[in-house]
Parts: structure tokens; C-alpha cells; sequence
């Protein structure tokens, strides 16, 4: 099981999800941020951390999000397991279904 970033990330990226992660498994995207599921380690500090409600414990997740499941776990398919975020660069894509989601306005 790993934690799992959802919705309410997509145009947000507040980013203290990843300031929080011991382990750096925390990898963003153009649109949104991705927990990568052999990486983490469920401590849950990204899901304290985080002030838009984004993030679940896998098993936990609400019915409505739950293709986050799949879509946090897509992410990697192309780069596989880094160990680590700092590896990769930062914005290149999203997983085709978040890319296709319509632009929220984010207050600031």
C-alpha cells in the first residue's frame, strides 16, 4: 500500500507534501504531484502536510478518486523506480487523463 495524491492537487502543486517526504517518492508532474507506490513508505507526513485535501492512504481512498489509484501508479510507468524525485526533472508531463482535465483557476 502507498498514499496516494488525488484531484485537488491537479493546477495546485502547493508542494509541502514534498518538503515533508522522508524518502523523496514525491514526483511532479506538469499539473499535479505523484507518490510513487514501491517508493513510499507510508508514514503519512505528505497526507498531514498537505492544505487541499489531496492525498489518502491508498486503501482509504474516496470512491469517487479512486482511478488516483491507477493514475499515481501510471506515472511511473515511463521512468520506473528513480529512488528519488530529485533525479528527474520537475513538470515534464502528467498521465493522459490529467492532462486532459480542464484548467481550474487556483486562488491565491
Amino acid at each position: 500500500m502507498a498514499y496516494v495524491i488525488t484531484q485537488n492537487c491537479v493546477d495546485t502543486k502547493e508542494g509541502s507534501c514534498v518538503i515533508q517526504c522522508p524518502v523523496d517518492c514525491i514526483y511532479e508532474g506538469n499539473r499535479m504531484m505523484y507518490i510513487h507506490p514501491d517508493e513510499c513508505i507510508d508514514c503519512g507526513a505528505c497526507e498531514a502536510a498537505c492544505p487541499v485535501s489531496a492525498i489518502y492512504y491508498e486503501p482509504e481512498t474516496p470512491q469517487d478518486m479512486e482511478q488516483f489509484v491507477d493514475i499515481n501508479r501510471e506515472f511511473f510507468d515511463e521512468i520506473g523506480s528513480p529512488r528519488g524525485a530529485r533525479k528527474v526533472e520537475k513538470g515534464i508531463r502528467d498521465v493522459p487523463v490529467v492532462a486532459a482535465l480542464p484548467r481550474r483557476v487556483v486562488e491565491e
